[in-house]
Protein backbone atom coordinates (compact mmCIF):
# COMPACT_ATOMS: atom_id res chain seq x y z
CA UNK A 1 0.00 0.00 0.00
CA UNK A 2 2.67 2.58 0.79
CA UNK A 3 4.86 1.44 -2.13
CA UNK A 4 1.50 2.36 -4.19
CA UNK A 5 1.01 5.73 -2.42
CA UNK A 6 4.74 6.71 -3.19
CA UNK A 7 4.91 5.72 -6.67
CA UNK A 8 1.91 7.54 -7.48
CA UNK A 9 3.05 10.59 -5.94
CA UNK A 10 6.07 10.21 -8.14
CA UNK A 11 4.27 9.54 -11.00
CA UNK A 12 2.18 13.08 -10.51
CA UNK A 13 5.38 15.23 -9.47
CA UNK A 14 7.16 13.90 -12.79
CA UNK A 15 4.20 14.67 -14.69
CA UNK A 16 3.91 18.44 -12.98
CA UNK A 17 7.35 18.83 -13.99
CA UNK A 18 7.52 17.79 -17.62
CA UNK A 19 4.30 20.18 -17.92
CA UNK A 20 6.26 23.07 -16.66
CA UNK A 21 7.93 25.63 -19.51
CA UNK A 22 11.58 25.59 -19.56
CA UNK A 23 13.76 28.07 -19.37
CA UNK A 24 17.28 29.54 -20.40
CA UNK A 25 19.45 32.07 -19.74
CA UNK A 26 21.57 33.29 -22.28
CA UNK A 27 24.05 36.07 -21.97
CA UNK A 28 25.99 38.67 -24.46
CA UNK A 29 28.83 36.89 -24.21
CA UNK A 30 27.08 33.88 -25.25
CA UNK A 31 25.61 35.63 -28.55
CA UNK A 32 28.14 37.78 -29.27
CA UNK A 33 28.35 41.64 -29.22
CA UNK A 34 27.63 41.95 -33.00
CA UNK A 35 24.23 40.07 -32.57
CA UNK A 36 23.22 41.03 -29.42
CA UNK A 37 19.93 42.86 -29.57
CA UNK A 38 19.05 43.93 -25.75
CA UNK A 39 19.65 46.68 -23.61
CA UNK A 40 20.77 44.07 -20.13
CA UNK A 41 24.00 41.81 -20.19
CA UNK A 42 21.37 38.54 -20.17
CA UNK A 43 17.93 37.98 -20.59
CA UNK A 44 15.98 34.28 -20.24
CA UNK A 45 14.18 32.69 -23.20
CA UNK A 46 10.96 30.17 -22.52
CA UNK A 47 8.62 28.61 -24.63
CA UNK A 48 5.19 28.51 -23.69
CA UNK A 49 2.23 26.38 -24.45
CA UNK A 50 1.21 26.94 -28.07
CA UNK A 51 4.71 27.87 -28.67
CA UNK A 52 4.23 31.07 -27.56
CA UNK A 53 8.02 32.44 -27.03
CA UNK A 54 8.72 34.97 -24.37
CA UNK A 55 12.07 36.61 -23.57
CA UNK A 56 11.96 37.43 -19.48
CA UNK A 57 13.87 40.37 -17.82
CA UNK A 58 15.71 38.08 -14.84
CA UNK A 59 15.87 41.20 -12.61
CA UNK A 60 12.26 42.42 -12.90
CA UNK A 61 10.78 38.90 -14.57
CA UNK A 62 8.64 40.88 -16.75
CA UNK A 63 7.78 39.02 -19.99
CA UNK A 64 8.48 40.42 -23.56
CA UNK A 65 6.97 38.63 -26.40
CA UNK A 66 9.03 37.04 -29.19
CA UNK A 67 6.70 36.09 -31.88
CA UNK A 68 3.28 36.60 -32.60
CA UNK A 69 1.57 33.67 -30.80
CA UNK A 70 3.52 35.52 -27.65
CA UNK A 71 1.96 38.91 -28.34
CA UNK A 72 -1.93 37.67 -29.43
CA UNK A 73 -1.65 35.86 -25.94
CA UNK A 74 -0.79 39.20 -24.18
CA UNK A 75 -3.16 41.24 -26.03
CA UNK A 76 -6.28 39.22 -25.10
CA UNK A 77 -4.86 39.08 -21.44
CA UNK A 78 -3.91 35.02 -21.38
CA UNK A 79 -0.62 36.27 -20.29
CA UNK A 80 1.45 39.33 -18.85
CA UNK A 81 3.82 41.37 -20.88
CA UNK A 82 5.56 44.25 -22.45
CA UNK A 83 6.54 44.96 -25.93
CA UNK A 84 10.05 44.20 -27.01
CA UNK A 85 10.79 47.27 -28.05
CA UNK A 86 11.58 48.10 -24.71
CA UNK A 87 14.70 46.19 -24.35
CA UNK A 88 15.71 45.82 -27.96
CA UNK A 89 18.29 47.83 -28.97
CA UNK A 90 18.88 49.73 -32.36
CA UNK A 91 21.28 48.13 -35.12
CA UNK A 92 24.13 50.56 -35.37
CA UNK A 93 24.42 49.23 -38.78
CA UNK A 94 21.04 49.76 -39.95
CA UNK A 95 19.86 53.25 -38.75
CA UNK A 96 16.17 53.25 -37.72
CA UNK A 97 15.82 49.61 -37.49
CA UNK A 98 16.02 47.58 -34.23
CA UNK A 99 18.26 44.53 -33.86
CA UNK A 100 17.34 41.13 -35.06
CA UNK A 101 15.35 38.88 -32.77
CA UNK A 102 15.80 35.90 -34.76
CA UNK A 103 18.80 34.22 -32.83
CA UNK A 104 16.83 34.57 -29.60
CA UNK A 105 13.56 33.40 -31.29
CA UNK A 106 15.88 30.37 -32.69
CA UNK A 107 17.29 29.86 -29.18
CA UNK A 108 13.61 29.59 -28.07
CA UNK A 109 11.82 27.19 -30.30
CA UNK A 110 14.53 24.44 -29.00
CA UNK A 111 12.66 24.68 -25.68
CA UNK A 112 8.98 24.01 -27.16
Amino acid sequence: MKKSILMLLLLACSGAALATPQVITVSRFEIGKDKWAFNREEVMLTCRPGKALYAINPSTLVQYPLNDIAQQQVASGKSSGQPISIIQIDDPNRPGEKMSLAPFIARAETLC
